[in-house]
């Protein structure tokens, strides 16, 4: 194996450079020899490794090996299981909980991890303000966390509520992160200085990091759990799907990660590689801007005031080809989609019963009804004001543009002109925070717990200001509906799971009927593994799910080399992705800039070639 993988490096060596023009290469980190190196190819680069700050998936996926949680998911269906709180139990009164954390755990730096690193991060979230952006919807309900001794967590709550079991908030070191002040976390970057990585508890650390290029996580052999069977994780940055396929193809990285279709159905059948269009929990939409305001309903932006008429956002809606967008653009690898949760969620998702169907004629007729008539060129216009609006996609996305340019032509079918304008996802982030937008395309990776996804939807998350500027929260579409936010209330202190479950369903139809966005499809999660030089994953659900990319860490901590050749066609979760290289070719990237707002699409999906 040691003789065939300096082969192969060889090879690469000498021709893998000519393969590609000296302006599409990239350098990696450098090679470790003897490490075992797994590296995962992604689209679009990490924003912030501030957990605080960052606002994509990939941004997730390293908080998630950087950092431990009270409790977690498991493989198998998404049921809490423990993290580092043993147990929990419920006070008989209901006004508390109390977690058991583990003892002996130890930050990366040898200090001990206790309870008080955890009441410390929750109360943290409780009092600020900038925190909460991530992960206020988990605190809610919760007053305050204690820390009596170094096992023992109590968080109080106000109400009885269901999600303690499902709190998935990264538990930070206090003795780093209490230097770091309300002004200072808004521009902390949570990066490594040379030669070190940073503070956390979980199975891998971040050791270094060049924008735009990559990230390498290296284990840590003393993880709790048992140290990771691999050495380092690199995350390599490329511009396009294209330049991500080559390289998995040449041996440079091991797992191509959120692929678009055609660069998908272009791996399949190649020799070692092992495609799978996963179930995925991730919807993508057309949102609009409703109304821009702040929390506290102060006008913000520049959208249009067609929008606000919800007649108009339902024409829009109803003039989409969503079974075209999952051919077209998904090329069959999805479905066409409707409300806010996801099918994977069997319990939660709520069918409509009355369709928002591609209909151009029921979108004429709601067109008219609001006053939008056409006139003699055949686009609608409003008191001689021509009804123009404008659609964002991202440019880090090929299939976000290709859904924007179906849904231009299906709306100037109808009477509406639109006018495209491709950004980067950071500029979109910050457009979006302002309200300075009419639509645009994006999507969301949705929870386990709903009451995540269902937040976005609150007055409460609209955009706020901190002196003279205007920070995101996670509403990205400015809906306020008081009885949404009432059955958002009442949904997150229901602890009966089928009342919840109801409540949950009510709010998927109100926001449909309402339509702050028109849901486009379900996508799944398109990858391409080296299967002839991995094996140990773990699919999140199984047997169907993702293999990277979930809501724990079972993939990172199970993966290893093949001791043997592959056998063809052997299962997903069997076979692992191809060899950790870290050769200095490749594709081109992409420098992403800091956003200086949020929108967690988290976990906010970066695009559905790449959209937590």
């Amino acid at each position: 194996m040691i003789r065939a993988a300096l082969a192969l490096i060889a090879f690469v060596v000498m021709t893998g450079a000519a393969a590609l023009p000296a302006s599409a290469q990239s350098p990696g980190p450098a090679a470790t020899p003897g490490k075992k190196v797994f590296t995962v190819g992604i689209l679009s680069d990490v924003d912030s490794a501030n957990p605080f700050t960052g606002i994509v998936v990939e941004a997730y996926e390293i908080w998630g090996m950087a950092y431990d949680t009270l409790t977690g998911y498991s493989a198998k269906d998404f049921s809490p299981v423990p993290a580092l709180a043993e147990s929990w139990t419920e006070a008989p009164d209901r006004k508390s909980w109390t977690y058991k954390i583990r003892s002996g755990v130890k930050w990366t730096d040898g200090k001990p991890l206790t309870a008080a690193d955890a009441a410390y991060t929750f109360n943290r979230i409780i009092d600020g303000e900038y925190e909460q952006t991530n992960f206020g919807s988990y605190v809610v309900n919760i007053t305050k966390a204690e820390a009596p001794d170094d096992t023992t967590l109590i968080l109080h709550v106000k109400n009885p509520t269901p999600i303690m079991a499902r709190l998935a908030v990264p538990i930070l070191p206090e003795h780093i992160w209490k230097d770091i002040d309300q002004k200072e976390v808004k521009s902390f970057s949570n990066e490594p200085e040379p030669g070190a990585v940073i503070v956390g508890s979980g199975p891998f650390q971040l050791a270094e990091r060049k924008k735009g290029q990559f990230l390498r996580m290296v284990a840590n052999k003393s993880y709790w759990r048992g140290a990771p069977k691999i050495d380092e994780v690199v995350f390599r940055v490329f511009t396009n799907a294209d330049a991500e396929a080559q390289a998995l193809t040449r041996g440079e990285i091991d797992y191509a990660y959120d692929l678009q279709a055609n660069v998908y159905n272009s791996l399949k059948n190649k020799p070692g590689i092992t495609t799978r269009a996963a179930e995925y929990t991730g919807f993508n939409e057309v949102a609009f801007n409703t109304g821009a305001a702040l929390a506290d309903g102060t006008p913000i932006g520049d959208g249009s005031e067609a929008l606000k008429d919800k007649r108009v956002r339902l024409a829009i809606s109803r003039a989409i080809d969503r079974t075209t967008l999952v051919n077209r653009v998904l090329d069959g690898n999805g479905e066409p989609a409707d409300t806010i949760i996801p099918p994977i969620y069997s319990l939660l998702k709520y069918t409509p019963q009355a369709p928002q169907g591609f209909d151009p004629a029921e979108a004429g007729r709601l067109l008219d009804e609001a006053g939008y008539t056409k006139g003699a060129d055949g686009m609608r216009e409003k008191g001689g004001k021509k009804l123009s609006l404008r659609l964002f996609t991202r440019q880090e996305s090929n299939e976000s543009q290709t859904s924007g340019e179906f849904v231009k032509g299906w709306l100037k079918d109808v009477g509406v002109d639109v006018k495209l304008k491709v950004v980067s996802e950071d500029a979109l982030t910050e457009i979006i925070g302002r309200g300075e937008f009419d639509m645009f395309e994006w999507g969301w990776v949705v929870e386990p717990d709903p009451d995540y996804q269902l937040s976005v939807m609150t007055c409460g998350k609209r955009s706020y200001k901190d002196g003279d500027a205007i920070y995101a929260d996670l509403s990205d579409s400015f809906y306020c509906n008081p009885e949404y936010d009432k059955l958002y209330q009442a949904q997150s202190v229901e602890t009966d799971a089928a009342a919840r479950a109801g409540i949950v369903k009510r709010m998927q139809q109100m926001v449909y009927d309402d339509a702050p966005y028109a849901v486009t499809y379900y996508y799944r999660d398109n990858v391409a593994y080296r299967s002839d030089r991995w094996t140990g994953f773990v699919a999140q659900p199984d047997p169907d799910g993702s293999l990277l990319f979930q809501y724990g860490t079972y993939s990172y901590l199970s993966i290893q080399p093949v001791t043997a050749p592959a056998k063809q066609g052997a299962s997903a979760a069997a076979q692992g992705s191809g060899t950790g290289l870290y050769l200095g070719i490749g594709a081109a990237v992409l420098v992403a800039g800091a956003a200086a707002i949020l929108l967690t699409r988290r976990r906010r999906a970066a695009s559905a070639d790449e959209r937590e």
